[in-house]
């Protein structure tokens, strides 16, 4: 008899996914990145109010080195308290969650917190490259019109962006 009544269960532990990711497109990834700057854009505008940042600009001058790099800081750690929670917990930025999509790990494991590290940083500091930095991030964003649809920074930290099943 093969089918023994009285042996114990079996299960595949294995995880298998019910549904096939569907990468997300090329406009609803520019729709969340648009959504996330406007929420960080009032932020940003405050922060040069009360520390004399429009001062240099109606100067004409470029702030000192220390001011740009104390303003990039502020930028990330605003970015951190605002979409961490989201990111950490679902691959999302607010942007992302309200456009419907979200990060993973391209190979198909869990999406671990050093791949979001990964992707942050190249995406956040290729603009900070003296001279050439503007332009290292044109060329990182224009990488989305590849077959695969995934920037510089989805390819360095091993990730993609698909659309949430709802």
């Amino acid at each position: 008899m093969e089918n023994n009544i009285y042996s114990a269960p079996e299960s595949d532990l294995n995880e298998k996914k019910e549904y096939e990711e569907i990468i997300a497109s090329r406009w609803s990834r520019l729709g969340a990145a648009i959504l996330d700057a406007l929420i960080t854009i009032p932020f940003s505008i405050a922060v040069m109010y009360f520390t004399g940042g429009f001062e240099y600009i109606q100067q004409g001058v470029e702030p000192p080195s220390a001011y740009t790099f104390a303003m990039g800081v502020a930028g990330v750690l605003f970015f951190i308290a605002i979409h961490g929670y989201l990111l950490v917990s679902h691959g999302q930025t607010v942007g992302k969650k309200l456009v419907g999509i979200k990060i993973v790990a391209a190979g198909g494991e869990a999406l671990e917190k050093v791949m979001l590290i990964k992707r942050y940083v190249l995406y956040m500091g290729l603009g900070l490259v003296p001279v050439v930095g503007s332009f290292l991030s044109i060329i990182n964003v224009l990488f989305i019109f590849s077959s695969s649809k995934r920037c510089l920074h989805d390819r360095f930290a091993n990730t993609r962006v698909v659309r949430v099943e709802s």
